[in-house]
């Protein structure tokens, strides 16, 4: 649906977003006779799979793993070709999903959302979009993602630049062809890591940007057959419960201390998961993200295999992080990344110590040089977690803004409500597991409770549901005291938003663990909603 109207249309709930969390929870109110509308600002759904375009993007969760588990029949209907699916896999699916549950005729596409206010009067939200559609409806469900507000840095004589420019997180949908061209890549977190090795393949030269060197484990990628996708499918509902009470995690976490062992069979642990591929490694033991010696063994394991790998000695230093413990920024995985280095037209710049001082016409400046390119990709990431919630004028009672309420960071009940919010849930909000966990588990989780409680209401004859400041405050602060049991806060990374100028220094995902969060949330339903108002 592409048209836009000027009538403020009524609905029981509307939905900002359709990514996954988008689509299930439309499924989910729609399942349960709720008159609902989505809105997406892309004109298809798939959420980062939509945007995130760019070379190499990938999955770093198992394929089996990443995928709905609410209907056993959408499971044994599709099948995955790669141990981690492509982006242009994984978008198939989502296109398999809404085909099959009818989603789109639900969806107002290319429709990108610009506010939402609580009228206290009605109790009810007007949302309303950059075309002018306005809407209202009792309840406004934010499925707008955690990492969907892509982010270029401030860099002087951007404008000035001859040639093109890209970022990562907002890729052409044709492609880009870097055969025979110069290309500079700033960033290395998860999106340079990825699409750095496939632009080395086509480039004629290639020049990597690098602030911050980041931890990268071996995917060992390779495709699955037949038989063992058929395997999976056959246990898969049995692997998801099980799965459900291991954290939302389907492989085995070792629940020795590394100290519990001497070196050698040590060694010998490291080097299986290392071997076995993916973020197995970093699960190796109990107490690798939360004792500093322990994180240190896995580490130096890791900076072992880089400088092994990295044939020139300066270039390896460079690549092998020291400046925050494993695991404390978003873990990446990659295929042949450091092997990438060794090809004589791949070039590493540290821009840690000497900042890119501008663009130019041709190109990059550092340190008193000029790197001329032809084309520039920036994979500076995302303002993640709360960036895409405050790009939305969203206001609250007595015109209080989201914006002015997280001022000094995001506060949340469980994730899911704001205080001074009625009515507005956030699907993996700030203060939820969302992006520590499988992300497909967590909107699950969300949107089921979401539901469950608006049936509630309506059960009960309640007009609204608000978080109460009090439990907002117990809550962040709990958040906070499970992330100082760790070595979370150790590191500048975008879980506390150290990637944005300004951006207010807050862990801001729940690092407690699925289950106990899932059993939390749980309890507080049993005990009649502890910690929410109704009205």
């Amino acid at each position: 649906m592409d048209g836009h109207t000027a009538e403020v249309e009524q609905f029981d709930a509307v939905i900002v977003g359709t990514g996954f969390g988008g689509m299930y929870m439309l499924y989910r109110a729609r399942q349960a006779g709720l008159k609902v509308v989505a809105f997406e600002a892309g004109d298809d759904l798939g959420g980062t799979w939509y945007w995130n375009r760019y070379p190499g993007a990938r999955c770093d969760v198992e394929s089996v793993e990443y995928q709905y588990g609410f209907s056993e029949d959408i499971v044994k209907g599709w099948s995955w070709s790669e141990r981690y699916a492509g982006q242009p896999e994984i978008l198939r699916y989502a296109a398999y999903v809404a085909k099959t549950l009818d989603l789109r005729k639900d969806i107002r596409f290319k429709t990108r959302i610009t506010a939402a206010t609580f009228d206290e009067a009605a109790a009810r939200w007007t949302v309303e979009s950059e075309h002018g559609d306005r809407v209202s409806a009792q309840f406004c469900i934010m499925a707008v993602g955690c990492l969907s507000a892509s982010r270029i840095p401030e860099i002087p004589g951007l404008a000035d630049f001859k040639g093109k420019h890209y970022h990562t997180g907002n890729w052409p949908h044709g492609g880009v062809d870097f055969t025979g061209q110069r290309v500079a890549v700033i960033g290395t977190g998860s999106s340079g890591v990825q699409s750095i090795p496939v632009i080395a393949e086509q480039a004629e030269e290639l020049w990597v940007f690098q602030r911050t060197p980041n931890f990268s484990l071996p995917a060992l990628n390779a495709p699955m057959q037949p038989d063992y996708i058929q395997q999976w499918k056959d246990k898969f509902m049995e692997e998801r419960a099980r799965a459900l009470a291991n954290n939302g995690t389907f492989f085995a976490a070792n629940p020795q201390s590394a100290f519990d062992v001497d070196p050698e069979e040590r060694r010998r642990n490291f080097e299986d998961r290392w071997g076995r591929g993916g973020f197995a490694f970093v699960q190796s033991y109990k107490d690798v993200l939360n004792k500093l010696d322990a994180n240190t063994l896995a580490a130096d394991f890791v900076r072992e295999k880089i400088k092994n790998t990295v044939k020139d000695p300066k270039v390896a230093d460079l690549l092998a992080p020291t400046n925050h413990p494993i695991g404390t920024k978003r873990l990446c995985l990659d295929t042949n990344y450091y092997e990438t280095y060794n090809l004589p037209h791949v070039n590493l710049v540290d821009i840690a110590n000497t900042p890119i001082e501008r663009i130019t016409e041709k190109g990059v400046f550092v340190g008193g040089k000029e790197y001329a390119v032809d084309s520039i990709v920036f994979a500076t990431g995302f303002d993640a977690m709360t960036g895409a919630f405050l790009r939305i004028d969203i206001r609250g009672k007595g015109g209080l803004t989201l914006k002015e309420k997280w001022e000094a960071g995001p506060r949340t009940y469980l994730g899911l409500q704001v205080a001074g919010f009625p009515n507005l849930f956030t699907i993996t909000g700030p203060g939820s597991p969302s992006v520590l966990v499988n992300v497909i588990i967590a909107v699950e989780q969300h949107s089921d409770w979401i539901l469950a409680c608006i049936q509630h209401m309506r059960a009960k004859g309640l007009t609204t549901i608000e978080a109460e400041t009090e439990a907002e405050d117990r809550w962040v602060d709990h958040v906070n005291e499970k992330a100082d049991e760790t070595l979370y806060p150790m590191a500048n990374s975008w879980y506390v938003g150290a990637n944005i100028p300004g951006k207010p220094r807050v862990f801001m995902p729940y690092v407690g663990g699925f289950t106990n969060y899932d059993r939390i949330c749980k309890e507080i339903v049993a005990e009649g909603y502890r910690g929410f108002s109704f009205g």
